[in-house]
């Protein structure tokens, strides 16, 4: 059954990573995409050893701790990476396109990992409203005439995204959210340590106030406050339905495109972002089947 809890922290991560894409935007206009990809990485991870330290958290076992390297992996690494790569030749309109299947990626390895089923009902919604986000994305950008490099790492990205959810997600229910983000953080730092000192070397940033400021909140929400939510929300769930919530991502990225960056905002954004939201709310409506054995509840 579908938790109420679980939507309403789903939403709240979303509207966290709803900023992520405009905001690597910006960040690559006086900044290395090396740099922000590892550089917000070492910081989230600065965060997240205080928080564990501060409040004694045990270890994980050495099981949890090969889980925790998938989600490093998805969404420490590869997510932030791969992004900030392919946003200094494309637009945030055109990333948003290709990211707009992320939910369906996300609920698509939720069914491999997990004994959850969603119904048809679940799927056709799931379906729908990925078109639906990359049709509205789509009007708005320069859409699929045609895929570039940018488009692959965009399609990688998902593709670690998808990953990193799934078993943040799990892992959730058995360290709790933000513990699950924080030692992921933890476990990558000394691979985004030297990465960093790597991009500076090279050459420090030659970045403005606007540069910084969209730097800082990759590194302190994107990064790591974003998940609290977010994972929380998946360990509630259902997961796939609870994914399901970031088909309004594309929807918020594209307003917050429209005022930082001054894309072009028209009549299709209104008819798309509410196919979208339709496409989302009858998604997450949607009931799993039973199941023959539960989740240990997450921890507070």
């Amino acid at each position: 059954m579908l938790s109420r809890a679980g939507l309403w922290w789903g939403l709240l991560g979303v509207l966290a990573f709803s900023f992520t894409v405009p905001f690597t935007r910006i960040a690559v206009g006086g900044m290395s995409p090396l740099f922000i990809g590892a550089g917000r990485a070492v910081i989230a991870a600065a965060l997240a050893a205080a928080a564990l330290a501060f409040t004694g958290q045990r270890l994980p076992t050495a099981a949890q701790w090969g889980r925790l390297a998938l989600v490093a992996v998805g969404v420490v690494i590869g997510f932030p990476f791969l992004t900030s790569y392919a946003l200094t030749a494309s637009s945030a309109s055109h990333g948003a396109v290709i990211i707009a299947i992320l939910p369906a990626a996300t609920a698509a390895m939720t069914v491999l990992r997990t004994r959850e089923r969603p119904p048809a009902a679940f799927w056709t919604a799931a379906v729908l409203g990925a078109a639906a986000a990359a049709a509205f994305a789509a009007a708005n950008g320069s859409g699929l005439t045609g895929l570039g490099w940018p488009d692959l790492l965009f399609f990688g990205a998902v593709a670690a995204g998808a990953v990193g959810y799934t078993e943040g997600g799990l892992l959730a229910r058995e360290l709790g959210a933000w513990q699950t983000i924080s030692w992921a953080l933890v476990l990558a730092s000394p691979l985004t340590a030297a990465l960093t000192a790597v991009s500076w070397s090279a050459g420090p940033p030659r970045a403005g106030l606007a540069e910084w400021a969209a730097f800082a909140y990759l590194a302190a929400v994107s990064m790591y406050l974003g998940f609290f939510a977010w994972y929380r929300g998946l360990a509630l769930g259902p997961m796939a339905q609870v994914s399901q919530t970031q088909l309004t991502q594309p929807v918020m990225t594209i307003a917050w495109a429209t005022l930082l960056l001054g894309e072009p905002l028209g009549w299709t954004t209104v008819a798309g972002g509410l196919a979208v939201i339709a496409c989302a709310a009858l998604a997450v409506r949607s009931r799993l089947r039973p199941k023959r054995s539960g989740w240990a509840s997450p921890k507070r």
